[in-house]
């Protein structure tokens, strides 16, 4: 299909600046922004895995982890209808359906789709806030990807845990102040938490991100990485922050 014949009324093709990599996004629903660029760079996962991305969304981070060789091969999982066909056309976009595939399902239901421990990583950007805290979008599909409604954190560690192999790596981008109720689900659940990194938007302010990985039956012991600085006093990205997008 050409790229006309593969955009909707509404959508966009957006240059994601890796090895030619694009994607198709619309602004009525909710667009990647730098967390799941910088999940894509964190994440532990290797060139030979079988990876899986929980409520993917536009698909940004599938498309990255292949762009990066991340992985072997993707799938994104997502609960809209209309978003997963979106994800699955930036699929097509970038001629990548042979390594990567968009799959209409919900996370609280892996089981119903999935074998267990069929993957060597998960991942996932998951709604930060709780479904009784915040103001809620009016726009369904932006609702859903920031608002706790639809699946809750126990939801997705629970879905990574029964998805990975033993050794397996689950790395997710979340909110600082919800650290402590992570670490607790994912010992719950037999994922011990291994590689941690607050992100914050400038020197002297604190944290607003924190990326954190943890390894299926895996042994005890957090490495805490230093905080990656975002932006410089004048605005600009700092050189560690380009370095994760490649760009330095």
């Amino acid at each position: 299909m050409t790229e006309e014949e593969l955009l909707r009324k509404g959508e966009r093709i957006d240059d994601l600046e890796v090895k030619g990599f694009r994607i198709i996004q619309n602004p009525s629903f909710f667009c990647f922004g730098m967390d799941a660029v910088l999940l894509s760079s964190f994440a532990g996962t290797k060139k030979k895995d079988r990876v899986i991305d929980l409520g993917t969304g536009t698909g940004i981070i599938p498309l990255l982890l292949l762009a990066k060789e991340k992985c072997d091969t993707c799938i994104g999982l997502e609960l809209q209808e209309a978003v997963a066909e979106m994800a699955a056309r930036s699929v097509q976009l970038n001629h990548a359906e042979n390594r990567c595939r968009i799959c209409q399902g919900d996370i609280c239901k892996v089981q119903e789709i999935f074998p267990a421990a069929s993957f060597d990583g998960v991942t996932c950007n998951p709604p930060y806030i709780q479904e009784q805290s915040g103001l809620h979008n009016d726009e369904t599909a932006r609702n859903l990807a920031r608002h706790e409604i639809a699946v809750r954190l126990e939801d997705v560690v629970r879905a990574a845990a029964y998805l990975l192999v033993p050794g397996g790596t689950f790395s997710m981008v979340h909110k600082p102040f919800r650290i402590p109720e992570i670490l607790e689900l994912m010992r719950k659940y037999r994922l011990e938490p291994k590689r941690m990194q607050l992100v914050q938007p400038y020197t002297d302010k604190e944290p607003n991100m924190v990326l954190l990985e943890a390894v299926r039956d895996g042994k005890p012991w957090l490495t805490v990485h230093p905080s990656l600085v975002v932006y410089e006093k004048d605005g600009g990205y700092t050189q560690e922050l380009l370095k994760w997008y490649g760009k330095a």
